[in-house]
């Protein structure tokens, strides 16, 4: 089990310079994410990507479970109230809910894909002002260690919060 950490650095130099540390800390690449406002180059850093820039991911789970939910409604009401002529089994409800909670996911994340992440609204500001923003998956046993060692050796970062946990596929 991973926990994101996310860490606000004054510059890319700075942020170059953390990547640095981390690397030399055994955090592989793949769990370091850097966001900055767009067109700031970030050479050679790896660049958060499009689901964790967006909120897609929120935006599916949200309309996977609304439309779930309501699917398993009208599949209950479809089986209760058939149509003439029409006998349906209880396999419609899930049926029904099934492809409720597709569409919902699919709908949802249609719209949040133009929205952008809403955990990172925090750091926006901060953003603007051309500071660099790392989001770090650690395991939970590290997550001391690695606040300690930003903190000790990268004064200048401003620690931002950490996540329970980490979303699966992003």
């Amino acid at each position: 089990m991973r926990r994101r950490l996310y860490f606000m650095l004054p510059d890319v130099p700075s942020a170059r310079a953390l990547l640095d540390e981390l690397l030399l800390a055994r955090i592989e690449e793949r769990y370091m994410h850097f966001c900055a406002k767009d067109g700031t180059p970030l050479p050679n850093m790896p660049e958060a990507n499009f689901l964790q820039k967006t909120d897609l991911v929120h935006g599916a789970e949200s309309g996977m479970l609304v439309g779930g939910a309501i699917g398993l409604i009208g599949g209950a009401l479809l089986v209760l109230f058939p149509p003439e002529g029409v006998r349906l089994q209880m396999i419609a409800v899930l049926v029904a809910g099934i492809v409720g909670a597709l569409f919902g996911a699919w709908a949802s994340g249609m719209v949040a894909a133009a929205i952008p992440n809403s955990r990172l609204r925090a750091f926006q500001a901060g953003m603007e002002r051309g500071q660099v923003l790392l989001m770090i998956d650690v395991p939970n046993q590290r997550v001391r260690e690695i606040e300690n060692l930003v903190e000790s050796r990268h004064p200048e970062a401003r620690f931002g919060g950490m996540e329970p946990h980490i979303p699966a596929f992003p």
